[in-house]
């Protein structure tokens, strides 16, 4: 039902006319020094891809790369230990796995979920007319380098590891119960590159209100700083050609739009007429951030206006 054409976050077989599998994999290399929050951010970003197609996750697969001779395995079981503490709190086991030796370690999951057919989100399907709401702040590439770097605040850690650590399980099934057009999760491409990915896929276009867009605290002293990842860049390039940016905005502001994010919130695209329930449903959800951050609109060459 899904496969890779639409750079969807995970594919969709259908088994049967009342049952589909969703099955994704995603591994990270370390985003913070300690190991167990290591693993429970990567096990979080992991299984976001299942929550943004609308599925709920059956069970998990460890996928490791260790510098086995190189650091203590202790190290190695406390990040196994913080994959399976976000495994169990999503309510699914981690079933086996299979590891390398590496040179540096990597963590992931391969996730299998479920979801009736008809039920299924995409990030193909957004209408014209359609309101965007984001469920996280953005900003965590920008900490995270901050981070290496010894230049970050305890409160922009703090923050950037409770929304890298949060499951979108109840974003996803308030999406669900109120029905959505469209949902992708927000990560390594960043918030114009999933939009984008979105837009392309749904043969439509979308407007951005740069003022509603929520960021995580300290990025923008950061971002003064001229402390961005690397991979901004690139996604910035991704984007560049379909990109109309608004010419009061400051230019240096689409490093926090393209920023990398890991685990990040869902980019939901619902109908006008729900928008304000699907707002409250998050709310009633304590899904900490509802912002209503733009509209789909008609575009055939797919741009994206930021202003």
């Amino acid at each position: 039902m899904v496969g890779i054409d639409t750079s969807d976050d995970a594919s969709v077989y259908k088994i049967r006319d009342d049952l589909a599998l969703v099955q994704t994999v995603d591994y990270i290399t370390p985003v913070v020094d300690d190991p167990y929050t290591f693993g429970e951010i990567a096990a979080t970003n992991s299984i976001s891809d299942i929550y943004a197609m609308g599925a709920k996750p059956l069970f998990a697969l460890n996928i490791v790369g260790f510098p086995i001779r190189k650091v203590p395995v202790q190290t190695l079981e406390s990040i196994l230990q913080g994959g399976a503490a976000k495994a169990a709190e999503a309510n699914i086991s981690i079933l086996g796995g299979h590891s390398v030796n590496d040179d540096e370690p990597k963590y992931g999951l391969v996730v299998t979920g479920v979801v009736h057919p008809d039920k299924v989100i995409r990030n193909s399907t957004a209408q014209v007319g359609d309101n965007l709401i984001l469920t996280k702040p953005i900003g965590t590439g920008i900490v995270n380098t901050a981070v290496k770097a010894e230049l970050a605040s305890e409160e922009s850690m703090r923050e950037a590891i409770r929304v890298m650590t949060t499951l979108n399980r109840a974003a996803s099934e308030a999406a669900v119960n109120v029905g959505v057009n469209a949902c992708t999760d927000v990560t390594g491409f960043g918030l114009l590159g999933h939009l984008h990915e979105m837009t392309k896929a749904s043969g439509v276009g979308a407007k951005i209100d740069f003022g509603k867009i929520p960021v995580i605290t300290g990025v923008w002293e950061l971002i003064d700083d001229w402390i961005v990842p690397e991979g901004v860049h690139s996604n910035v390039e991704f984007v560049q050609e379909k990109l109309e940016w608004d010419s009061d905005l400051p230019e240096d502001a689409i490093y926090l739009l393209c920023d990398p994010q890991t685990s990040g919130g869902l980019l939901i695209s619902a109908p006008k007429v729900k928008t304000d329930e699907l707002m409250k449903a998050l709310t009633d959800a304590n899904v900490e951030t509802v912002a209503l951050v733009g509209e789909i609109i008609e575009d055939k060459e797919n741009r994206i206006y930021v202003a």
